[in-house]
């Protein structure tokens, strides 16, 4: 059994004023609010048990608009992040949930122009250890890097000033129950957060992570102008 992850806080400052009263990923891509596409991912995927990790600000009007996922045809829980201490904390708080079932973990800005369920399903084949998903991009200094080697990813390196290679890792993640133990033993960045490339990079050390490649395209919704370009993908897709 599989359950699903998703990562929904932070305060969208890159996107204010739209998000002054509100959390970015209520904001509308396509013809509906953009944590709405991950939650679809999921269930046409066949995960239909679901958490929402977001912040206390915003945490009732996720509720508000999408209750206990009844209208998504899945159970959709929520847990609430304190301090916005990074992408390896935020998942922490998913161990009760996750009750030793193997898990997939989605940032809600992530906007995807084809279905996940290819890289489920590897994972799916996989069984355990730990699963990250590439995509070739022209910037790969603004992301966390995947060096290969012989197929393996040997390293990634979070924001590096010179890329060994153009294979950013995106916000699709598959980890193995033992995630929350990792977690538990890294350190906080020089940034005070606690890094998701650290946790996949004990994976690394392990021999335990493996790697997809996306196919389509693929937008962080983080910003206006990715925004713009992640509902245009969507809206596209509806003609």
């Amino acid at each position: 059994m599989l359950k699903g992850v998703i990562l929904a806080g932070g305060l969208g400052t890159r996107l204010y004023p739209s998000t002054k009263n509100t959390s970015k990923h209520l904001l509308p891509v396509g013809d509906e609010p953009m944590i709405c596409h991950s939650i679809k991912q999921l269930t046409s995927s066949g995960i239909n048990d679901i958490l929402i990790v977001t912040n206390p600000l915003h945490v009732e009007d996720f509720k508000d608009v999408l209750g206990d996922g009844e209208q998504f045809g899945c159970q959709i829980d929520y847990q609430v992040q304190n301090e916005a201490k990074g992408i390896a904390h935020a998942l922490s708080l998913a161990e009760d949930f996750a009750e030793k079932h193997n898990i997939v973990v989605l940032l809600g800005d992530n906007i995807f122009e084809t279905t996940i369920r290819t890289h489920i399903e590897d994972y799916l084949k996989q069984r355990n250890g730990a699963r990250v998903v590439l995509k070739q991009v022209k910037d790969p200094e603004r992301y966390g890097v995947a060096n290969i080697v012989d197929d393996k990813i040997t390293l990634i390196e979070e924001k590096p000033p010179n890329p060994h290679s153009d294979y950013a890792v995106i916000g699709l993640y598959f980890y193995d129950s033992t995630v929350f133990d990792i977690i538990r033993t890294i350190k906080p960045s020089s940034r005070g957060e606690f890094e998701i490339t650290t946790v996949n990079n004990v994976y690394v050390r392990r021999e335990e992570l493996e790697y997809s490649i996306l196919q389509g395209e693929w937008v962080d919704a983080g910003t206006h102008e990715s925004l713009a370009i992640a509902n245009k993908m969507l809206l596209s897709r509806k003609e």
